[in-house]
């Protein structure tokens, strides 16, 4: 069985007109990593896992990051944020510009937990 290693960012860009977009580009029984392309205006909710990290990348633009006391922080082009399992993350794209990050999460099977 041979696995993807190897990927190129610029083809995993990928939008949805309605919502923000996950671009699952590999998945194994110990983890995942996708990257997520979101327009202005879209978001991704305010959610948490059970029992995963969650590592987001951000590679463009910026975007309002809901942290666990429903504060809201600005992240960019550059910032790396680490969610521990329990913790809420949401991004909401307040911009003129397309925020994309990517995602690594471990370990498998990921919950998705809506606050």
């Amino acid at each position: 069985m041979t696995r993807e290693r190897y990927f190129k960012l610029d083809t995993l860009h990928q939008y949805c007109d309605f919502e923000a977009k996950k671009n699952i580009f590999y998945q194994s029984k110990q983890s995942a990593g996708a990257v997520w392309c979101i327009r202005p205006g879209q978001f991704l909710k305010a959610h948490k896992h059970a029992d995963a990290d969650d590592v987001w990348i951000v590679l463009e633009g910026e975007g309002e990051f809901t942290t666990n006391n429903g504060e809201k922080r600005t992240i960019a082009k550059g910032d790396i944020i680490v969610s521990y399992p329990g913790d809420i993350h949401g991004v909401y794209n307040n911009g003129t510009e397309n925020f994309v990050m990517l995602g690594f999460a471990t370990p498998m099977p990921l919950d998705f937990i809506e606050c």
